[in-house]
């Protein structure tokens, strides 16, 4: 008898194994379709990566914990100023739980929602980007 590999479920026509890797992808995607979500934050090479024009990386800003059963989710985003962190928050633990669970069929036992940084509007970026003293 094989061990149980976490994430795989077997059927009469063989296995399914749904790489830890695949779910990454699914709850960044769904974190960012978030009102209020401006960005996903990931580690320091993945940014340089990702600006010197290497594919974009879906999971960026996303780490899982998968289980024979069950995921565990963490996100770091970006939240637009203006927005209320807390309803982005929420929000972004539905839709990826709802995400992950209707795609995989695994349980999501936990979302964290990471406020790492907020984002300015450009008008007040700008604004803030002007020297004081010409």
């Amino acid at each position: 008898m094989e061990p149980m590999v976490p994430g795989v479920e077997r059927t009469e026509l063989g296995k399914i194994a749904i790489a830890p890797e695949v779910i990454e992808v699914i709850a960044g995607l769904a974190a960012s379709e978030v009102e209020g979500v401006a960005a996903m934050s990931g580690s320091f090479v993945g940014d340089i990566a990702e600006r010197l024009g290497r594919r974009r990386n879906f999971a960026k800003g996303v780490n899982v914990e998968v289980g024979e059963k069950e995921a565990a989710v963490s996100v770091s985003i970006v939240v637009r100023y203006g927005y209320r962190i807390p309803d982005v928050a929420r929000e972004i633990q539905e839709n990826v739980r709802a995400a992950i669970e209707n795609m995989t069929g695994l349980t999501v036992t936990e979302v964290n929602v990471h406020v790492v940084d907020v984002q300015l509007k450009d008008a007040e970026r700008e604004g803030a980007e002007e020297p004081r003293v010409r």
